[in-house]
């Protein structure tokens, strides 16, 4: 989806958007029912509100949020990923599927990618470090390791 498209679909949100996606941002399992009394509205209103959302492209999928506790026990990284253009669609095919990878990010600068990796180990990180780098068309890579999260939206 185009940021274009994103931003003329958000910029439509009314207040009870607003306040039904807060809802399902704390907590995307909530019931019908329960975001129903929560909101003060009928069951059919927010039934109606989600399947617009959905159809809009507001709304693209849910998710797991794990407790904090289990993420405070991971390690987390930014790597940088410097990678040769005619390689980029492979590289992000083969980083999509691995599943300490949580996030990748095109960007702009010296390097073209940001890949957020999880491991529960530093050994772990080492060992996904040393894969992502071995990637045909990754040229160089340089991490971070994150330490502490400030806070988190």
């Amino acid at each position: 989806m185009s940021s274009q498209h994103v931003n003329s679909t958000t910029s439509t949100l009314d207040q009870l958007d607003t306040r039904l996606l807060s809802e399902l941002r704390t907590n995307a399992r909530l019931g019908i029912a329960t975001l129903a009394r929560r909101l003060g509205v009928a069951r059919s209103t927010v039934q109606a509100r989600l399947s617009r959302l959905e159809r809009r492209g507001v709304i693209a999928g849910y998710t797991v949020r794990l407790d904090p506790a289990v993420e405070a026990g991971l390690i987390r990284a930014h790597v940088m990923i410097s990678v040769q253009s005619r390689y980029a669609a492979r590289v992000t095919v083969a980083l999509e599927k691995r599943d300490d990878v949580r996030t990748l990010y095109a960007i702009s600068g010296q390097y073209d990618m940001i890949a957020v990796v999880v491991a529960a180990s530093t050994r772990g990180l080492n060992t996904a470090l040393d894969a992502i780098g071995a990637l045909p068309g990754v040229e160089r890579t340089v991490s971070s390791v994150l330490l502490d999260t400030k806070f988190d939206r």
